[in-house]
């Protein structure tokens, strides 16, 4: 799997270079966004971003890379530490968000978690609503009445976690442990955003994930 790491920082790039290469992926780098852009491709698996890049900005870069190439997951590696910063990296489609300083294996392990993800139910598994909604897990697309609807990692397990719940009401600690591991330390707001991102992009049939106010959400289709 090839992995392509945008960074700045020659100290910072050389070593988050080193310790993925030694748990086994190919890497690919850039020093800043416009030469990540002109190395995107379909060969990648993953992409580690920073966002304080020179020439091209890595939220500008995130905006690329989820037109051009929508299901490619994305972490973003960040000195930027305000939440406001990591809600609109997330609101723009980054998968991850892993803020500086960071332990080299926290991100090898983030890495693995997102692509374990990415292939987990590859034998074609289905699901479906009577709203209209397939999710296939083995393809990790989604339908609304046979129209693809784009959606990224993250967004991908969270409606199928709601969906899969059957109507119980999820907690938002919940969700980001299920999809994200007990270690993620975005907040429980970033859950809103992925939420709300969903359901625009379902369209009408979004308003079946029903806000349960102070808990979290369940999905109920009328």
């Amino acid at each position: 799997m090839k992995i392509l790491i945008v960074e700045d920082d020659c100290d910072i790039r050389t070593l988050i270079h080193y310790h993925l290469s030694a748990a086994g992926f190919d890497i690919a780098e850039a020093a800043d966004g416009e030469e990540a852009i002109g190395k995107l491709d379909s060969s990648l698996s993953i992409v580690v971003l920073d966002l304080l890049l020179p020439h091209v900005s890595g939220i500008d870069v995130l905006k690329v890379i989820r037109k051009d190439y929508p299901s490619l997951p994305v972490i973003v590696t960040s000195a930027l530490t305000e939440e406001n910063d990591i809600l609109t990296a997330l609101e723009l489609g980054a998968d991850d968000y892993v803020t500086k300083p960071f332990s080299p294996k926290i991100l090898v392990a983030r890495v693995r978690s997102i692509l374990r993800r990415s292939e987990k139910n590859a034998d074609g598994d289905r699901i479906t609503t009577e709203g209209g909604i397939v999710l296939d897990k083995g393809t990790r697309e989604c339908f609304v009445s046979s129209s693809p609807v784009v959606l990224t990692a993250t967004e991908f397990d969270i409606l199928s976690s709601l969906i899969e719940a059957d109507g119980r009401v999820m907690k938002r600690s919940e969700l980001i442990e299920k999809i994200k591991g007990d270690d993620y330390p975005v907040t429980e707001r970033s859950i809103d955003v992925q939420i709300a991102s969903i359901r625009k992009k379902l369209g009408k049939v979004g308003k079946s994930i029903v806000t349960v106010w102070g808990i979290g959400y369940r999905y109920a289709e009328e």
